[in-house]
C-alpha cells in the first residue's frame, strides 16, 4: 500500500516547485539601454527571478529524491512480484527520470541565464548595444515538466507499491519431483 505521507510530502514539494517557476518566468530580468558620461550601457532590474529559479529546482530535487528513497530507488530493496503493477513501474520510472531531468535542465538553463548580466559598454557613435536577457518561457517549460515529473512520479510509487504488496509465492510445485523414480 502506497503511503500516504508520501504521496502528500511530494504533492506539496511539486506544487511549491510549480509555484517558484511560474513565478520565476513572471519575474524575469528585463533591461533598457541607459545613457552615461559619454557611453551607454545596460541597465537591469532586481534578479529576484534567478533566486525562485534556484528554489523551485532545489524543491523538485528534494521531492524526487523523497520518491526515490520511498520506492529504494526500483533497483534496492526485494524483487516485485510479476504482474502489470511491475511493467507499470518501471515504465514510469524511466518515464519519470526523462521528465525530471527536462525540468531541471529548464530550470538550471533559465536561472543562469537569467542570472547573466552583460556588462559592456559602448561611447556614442559606435555600434548598437546588445543587452542580453533570458528568452520567454524557459521557466514556463521548466513549469509545466515539474507538472508531469509530479504526476509521472506519484503514479510510479502507486505502481511501485501495488507491485510490492502482498509476498511473492515460491512455494508453488516446480516440476519434476525427483523422489518418484
Amino acid at each position: 500500500m502506497a503511503s500516504k505521507l508520501v504521496l502528500l510530502l511530494v504533492f506539496v514539494l511539486d506544487l511549491i516547485a510549480f509555484g517558484l517557476a511560474v513565478a520565476a518566468e513572471q519575474r524575469r530580468s528585463t533591461a533598457h539601454i541607459a545613457n552615461g558620461d559619454g557611453f551607454t550601457y545596460c541597465s537591469y532590474d532586481k534578479d529576484i527571478a534567478t533566486g525562485l529559479g534556484a528554489g523551485s529546482f532545489l524543491f523538485l530535487l528534494i521531492s524526487q529524491i523523497v520518491i526515490m528513497a520511498a520506492s529504494r530507488c526500483l533497483c534496492c530493496g526485494r524483487a516485485m512480484r510479476p504482474s502489470g503493477a511491475r511493467v507499470w513501474a518501471i515504465v514510469l520510472f524511466i518515464t519519470c527520470w526523462v521528465f525530471f531531468l527536462i525540468a531541471e535542465i529548464c530550470l538550471l538553463a533559465g536561472l543562469v541565464r537569467n542570472a547573466y548580466h552583460t556588462k559592456y559598454r559602448r561611447y556614442m557613435g559606435g555600434r548598437n548595444l546588445s543587452c542580453e536577457t533570458l528568452r520567454k518561457g524557459v521557466f514556463g517549460a521548466g513549469a509545466a515538466f515539474v507538472v508531469l515529473t509530479g504526476i509521472i512520479s506519484e503514479l510510479y510509487y502507486v505502481s511501485y507499491s501495488r507491485a510490492n504488496d502482498g509476498q511473492a509465492s515460491y512455494n508453488k510445485d516446480t516440476g519434476i519431483r525427483m523422489g518418484n523414480l
